[in-house]
Parts: C-alpha cells; sequence; structure tokens
C-alpha cells in the first residue's frame, strides 16, 4: 500500500506490516499444530490450545508489523520514537544494498535502528541536537526517495 500524503509537503505516513507471506507460513504452521494436537490431545483441548497459539500469533504479527513511520505537526516518528525534524539533517535514501552496509558494518551503536527483515531499503537521517547522544536514525521504509523528500522539505520549513 502507498504511503498517505495528503496536500501538505510536511505529512508522511507509512505503517511496516509484516507481509503476506508470512500470515501463510503462519497459518500453515498452526494449521499443522492444529492436527497434531487432534492426534494427541481431545478435541476440545486441542482447539483450546491451538486457538490460543493462534491469537498469540496474530498478535505478534500484528504489533511486529504496526510499526508507523510518518512526519506530522513538525515531528518525525519511527515505531514508538519521536523527534522533531528541527533537529535532523541530510536525509538520505538508501537501496538495500546500502542500507544494509549501514546497518552492519558501517553502524553505529549509539544510532536509532526502526528495521523490518522485509523492508530492505531504507532512510538514514543525521541527528543535529547536540544534547543528543545518537547521530542518526535509520529508518526501514517500502519509499526511501519519497521519504528523504519529505523529510527535507519538513527540515527545511521547520528553519524557515
Amino acid at each position: 500500500m502507498p504511503p498517505q500524503t495528503p496536500t501538505s509537503s510536511t505529512f508522511y505516513e507509512e505503517r511496516l506490516r509484516v507481509p503476506l507471506r508470512w500470515w501463510a507460513v503462519a497459518t500453515m504452521f498452526w494449521v499443522s499444530l492444529l492436527l497434531a494436537f487432534l492426534v494427541a490431545l481431545p478435541a476440545a483441548a486441542a482447539l483450546l490450545f491451538a486457538g490460543a497459539l493462534g491469537a498469540a500469533v496474530v498478535a505478534l504479527l500484528v504489533s511486529y508489523g504496526g510499526a508507523v513511520v510518518g512526519i506530522a505537526d513538525g515531528v518525525f516518528r519511527a515505531g514508538r520514537a519521536r523527534i522533531p525534524v528541527h533537529l535532523l539533517a541530510d536525509p538520505r535514501p538508501l537501496d538495500a544494498d546500502r542500507a544494509r552496509a549501514v546497518a552492519g558494518i558501517e553502524a553505529d551503536a549509539r544510532a536509532y535502528l526502526l528495521l523490518r527483515p522485509y523492508v530492505r531499503e531504507a532512510v538514514q537521517v543525521r541527528v543535529v541536537d547536540a544534547a543528543d547522544p545518537t547521530p542518526y536514525w535509520l529508518v526501514a521504509t517500502r519509499h526511501p526517495a519519497l521519504l528523504a523528500e519529505e523529510l527535507s522539505a519538513a527540515i527545511a520549513g521547520s528553519r524557515g
């Protein structure tokens, strides 16, 4: 699903939902466990255990895929973290190879990372707040060029 971009140039929102194949694998695993439980346990117990396990897996996938990346009202948010855009600079879109390098061998342990294994591209944005030890944020996105562009516009707008 493409990100929401209303007419304001400083609004962006993207939810990093888990891909459909994860749901398919989880469903097949759940069915396998249900069949195993039905063979080993009374039907009521098997359905109870399988139902509880299924609910836990659904909650886990919905929670993990619920991370939101967005810009609104002069604030950049990535998951639970938020930072005013005037404290940011130089957003750069990263392709899959570059994002892997920045998250891996070139990583700074102080950086804020919001990464998902099923979203290979990212945006790196420098933190310019002298009181913040975080050197940069590395945020997964399916639309790195668009997010970097929107961040640049929001940063420019916050500085006058």
